[in-house]
């Protein structure tokens, strides 16, 4: 600006968007009152870490594997997300689990936003649950079903899903993330305000995650998957968060002809079918949350005919799979490089923990060799980079579990904490070379 220049006033009474005259208003800053003077907020109350208060009230469905999930029931005014793959079964447990809530004495009721009434109905014949005393609503606009849920003051609300519902103060279509984040905003405001339980059904993308915004997530107080495989009748219900109950919780349940049966012993049903030893047939010995649960890991390993040999991997990790044959090849010299290596988790499950680091390579090496591990013998432990064997968590529940189906020895890495009376024969190793010597009998 040239020096001695003078800005010319004028007249700000227009707006610059649209040309209407008188249209602005002045905002206040933050932090200031209608006089503009500064105001100050009321003092927040405090309190300390050893101050008790008691537990949540919570409710109590029946259904033991749902409740487990839960933390021991369903708090009051908790918001639960439950997401997972098309026809996996999301509605149908979430149907059977609003029946068993009603019956238990919970005041019930499932708001469809994706199939008709009637359609709700045909399912709960069909699943025995015509008689359950749940109220049932077929709706989309979430303000009608806040204004029907502030009149009705039910415990527990179903949410058939969350994608579906619309604010008509969002100007986009129903799915989109403003959609679903605000959606689910108004719907966890109302569970706090109102006391009332509210469970909420989430699509997932492709890759398995929840679709929508990641902060309806954060929002809610717990997020469970309902896993399985199509080819298995197995599903698997997992907590991934839970503020009222530990994590990594898993339900397992049974789809059959009339809906989903609960399997109080998960370990016996996924080694059920395994009746004599084979090779590259392995038990692993495995937490999930709080509950021990034994599973077979198979693999199967093949010349190659190819240039690069195929790596097929179901129920765990791709890469750790790499970074065992990479293990194998470099401490104890047993390479994998033109073979094809097949692995799996039978019966649908997915393991996730590196305790079965051990289990996946007594597994590759015994279909390597051709020779069976023993039909009594579960294998648990993690595996370095350097080939040693780490000791992992829980080895006494681990150990209690395998007994109580027939197992009578172990193997498991050196150091680890034993406990007294599991009545089995424990094998401790300290590397992955002492176990290829000791089990496989290679030098």
């Amino acid at each position: 600006m040239a020096p001695g220049f003078r800005a010319r006033p004028i007249w700000g009474g227009r707006c610059d968007a649209c040309g209407a005259w008188n249209t602005l208003v002045e905002e206040a800053p933050l932090g200031t009152g209608p006089k503009g003077g500064v105001t100050r907020g009321r003092s927040v109350a405090l309190s300390t870490l050893a101050e008790e208060e008691a537990p949540p009230p919570r409710s109590v469905s029946g259904m033991a594997e749902f409740d487990r999930v839960l933390g021991g029931g369903l708090v009051a005014a908790s918001a639960v997300l439950v997401g997972g793959d098309p026809g996996i079964g999301k509605s149908t447990l979430l149907l059977q689990a609003a029946a068993a809530f009603a019956r238990a004495g919970l005041s019930t009721l499932y708001v469809s936003g994706e199939e008709a009434a009637a359609q709700v109905r045909l399912r709960a014949r069909r699943l025995g649950l015509a008689d359950a005393p749940v109220r049932l609503a077929a709706e989309t606009n979430l303000r009608d079903i806040l204004t029907t849920l502030d009149a009705e003051r039910p415990g527990l609300v179903v949410i058939d899903s969350i994608q579906t519902m619309w604010l008509d103060t969002v100007e986009s279509a129903p799915g989109s993330v403003a959609q679903v984040r605000a959606a689910a905003h108004d719907l966890v405001q109302f569970a706090k305000r109102r006391g009332t339980a509210v469970l909420l059904v989430g699509h997932v993308t492709k890759d398995g995650q929840i679709a929508g915004p990641r902060v309806v997530e954060h929002m809610v107080d717990t997020v469970l998957y309902f896993e399985g495989e199509r080819g298995h009748a197995f599903r698997i219900l997992r907590s991934v968060k839970n503020r009222f109950g530990p994590a990594d919780e898993i339900g397992v349940f049974e789809m059959t002809g009339g809906g989903l049966a609960e399997v109080a012993n998960p370990s016996a049903l996924f080694l059920s079918e395994r009746d004599r030893p084979a090779p590259g047939s392995v038990v692993f010995s495995g937490i999930e949350g709080t509950r021990p649960v034994l599973t077979e890991i198979q693999a199967l390993v093949a010349p190659s005919s190819l240039g690069t040999p195929r790596r097929a991997v179901v129920g765990l990790d791709g890469a750790r799979l790499s970074t065992i044959l990479a293990v194998l090849e470099a401490r104890c010299g047993i390479a994998f490089g033109g073979l094809d290596v097949f692995l799996n988790v039978a019966g649908g499950m997915r393991v996730a923990e590196p305790a079965a680091d051990l289990a996946v390579a007594a597994a590759l090496l015994s279909a390597r060799e051709d020779i069976a591990v023993p039909a009594d013998t579960v294998v648990f432990g993690e595996i370095s980079l350097s080939g040693a064997l780490r000791p992992v968590g829980q080895t006494e529940n681990r150990l209690k579990e395998a007994a109580k189906l027939g197992f009578t020895r172990a193997i498991a890495p050196a150091r680890s904490k034993l406990g007294a009376g599991e009545g089995m024969t424990v094998r401790e190793l300290p590397d992955i070379a002492a176990f290829v010597a000791d089990v496989f009998g290679a030098d």
